[in-house]
């Protein structure tokens, strides 16, 4: 059968592709035996987060942006770039400083790096650029935003109380707790819109890749699908807010609101639809389709390849070679002085109104990352999209769940309060390289349900948040000075 439209035979076109597969192959399957760690904390984050659900669809959206411009590698061969070896040097280099970090979004960042330096090493520039969105599309791969939690709360809280001043609606306002006449609004980290925001972004970059040519207009898009969730989510939690100051009842307004959150966002996405479609500029594909030309023969050299491989995979395989380690803390119970209202037991632990109060100090070793440190102190706290999230004295940081049950932390290192910044984060880390002043210390106080004690017997979560705050307020003290001195020791 002869060409078709000016297209060479398919098996001329495709005869400079095959050295290049077996390659393509074997750098793939290296790169997943060294990143599997990341590959899996990615892939279990998609099946139990809400916010990153649609990440499985992104390697298929991916698959068909590339085939859909499959015309534009008409006349190119694989021309492998061995200065594309340096990207993965730095690739892999960032990853092995968001290891010591213990930032999995910035592992897994830099791990998808890596993979994209192979591409121009193996197959050349120009190949990459033909196929520049399928493969900068992999980035929505990466299960990344959660960071932004806390401010997207504050911005979602400080539009309801706009609005309510607005609206001349009495209320109270306690950071993320908004009282109305009508009840207690909280805004949880479920409210904050997150889920919406990274799934808008993921939608409003195919849809520029789709609908637009022009860099500007790409960029405006991405840019809309950033802000424009961010506002309508405030004026979704105002509407539920303000819904609940109608009805006279703030339980009956917020029921269901994540139902009713998707929908609004769906009627948000398709109205930004149909606002760009005015404006598109898919119309002349014919212009973005080469001349199709048979490839100059070339010999092909994995050479590049094996260089950006080396480079790429080098920090992973350092850190596997130090081989791994127990990162379980040593844990230390903390007697408790029983104030009023509160008996000693047997064990290390009073009882209070119904709750037991227990205190521990969690010592990790030198060489661990503030990953760990993180894990841990999640699984000491209470979790949950609608636990309430408040500051004791002394800087504790505490917890509760709608329940009651309470849990307070503080953490410090080197003899130092800290936190989860970049600083404790690099702190650690060089610590786990080289050795530092100290180590990581958790201190946890933890108010939890009595067994078989009815709830009408028991305090309720006003009375143990300050049953809490009495206890550090008289004791806090002596636990940082322990906590301090353990912290300092190497």
């Amino acid at each position: 059968m002869s060409a078709v439209s000016g297209y060479p035979p398919a098996g001329a076109a495709l005869r400079p592709w095959w050295p290049a597969l077996p390659w393509l192959a074997l750098v793939l399957g290296l790169w997943v035996l060294a990143f599997l760690t990341e590959i899996s904390a990615a892939i279990t984050t998609w099946e139990t987060s809400t916010a990153y659900n649609h990440c499985w669809l992104v390697l298929p959206v991916a698959a068909w942006l590339g085939w859909a411009r499959r015309h534009r590698l008409a006349g190119l061969a694989p021309s492998p770039a061995p200065v594309a070896a340096l990207p993965a040097l730095a690739a892999g280099l960032g990853w092995l400083v968001a290891e010591r970090l213990g930032i999995m979004e910035g592992r897994q960042l830099a791990a998808l790096a890596v993979l994209l330096a192979f591409m121009p090493a193996l197959f050349g520039w120009a190949v990459c650029r033909a196929m520049a969105a399928p493969l900068l599309y992999l980035v929505f791969l990466v299960p990344f935003g959660a960071f932004l939690t806390p401010v997207l709360q504050d911005i979602t809280a400080w539009m309801i109380v706009a609005g309510l001043r607005l609206f001349d609606i009495p209320h109270f306002a306690d950071a993320l707790v908004i009282e109305i006449p009508a009840g207690v609004f909280f805004v949880a980290e479920a409210c904050a819109g997150l889920r919406f925001i990274i799934a808008s972004l993921a939608f409003g970059a195919l849809y520029a890749l789709v609908m637009f040519r022009s860099p500007g207009r790409r960029l405006l898009v991405l840019l809309l699908a950033v802000i424009v969730p961010v506002l309508a989510n405030g004026l979704r939690a105002l509407g539920l807010v303000l819904l609940g100051h109608h009805w006279g009842s703030a339980e009956a307004a917020a029921a269901d609101h994540l139902i009713y959150g998707w929908v609004f966002f769906s009627a948000v996405i398709l109205l930004l639809t149909l606002a760009g479609l005015p404006f598109r500029e898919d119309g002349d594909v014919s212009r973005l389709v080469p001349v199709p030309q048979p490839p100059a023969a070339r010999r092909f050299s994995p050479a590049a390849a094996l260089l950006a491989l080396a480079f790429g995979l080098a920090a992973p395989s350092i850190v596997a070679a130090r081989g791994r380690f127990d990162p379980t803390p040593e844990r230390l119970a903390l007697p408790l002085a029983p104030p009023e209202g509160c008996q000693a037991t047997g064990a290390p632990m009073l009882r209070c109104g119904g709750w037991l109060v227990g205190a521990e100090l969690l010592v990790f070793p030198p060489g661990i990352t503030w990953s760990v440190v993180v894990a841990e102190r999640q699984r000491a706290t209470v979790q949950g999209d609608d636990v309430l999230t408040f500051r004791g004295p002394g800087g504790w940081q505490g917890r509760q769940s709608p329940s009651g049950e309470t849990v307070l932390v503080s953490t410090w290192l080197n003899g130092a309060r800290a936190g989860d910044g970049l600083r404790s984060r690099a702190v650690q880390g060089w610590n786990s390289l080289l050795g530092g002043q100290g180590r990581p210390v958790i201190a946890i106080l933890a108010l939890r349900a009595e067994p078989r004690v009815t709830p009408g017997e028991t305090l309720g979560p006003r009375q143990l948040r300050a049953l809490a705050e009495q206890m550090l307020q008289g004791q806090g003290e002596a636990i940082e000075r322990r906590g301090v001195a353990l912290s300092n020791t190497p």
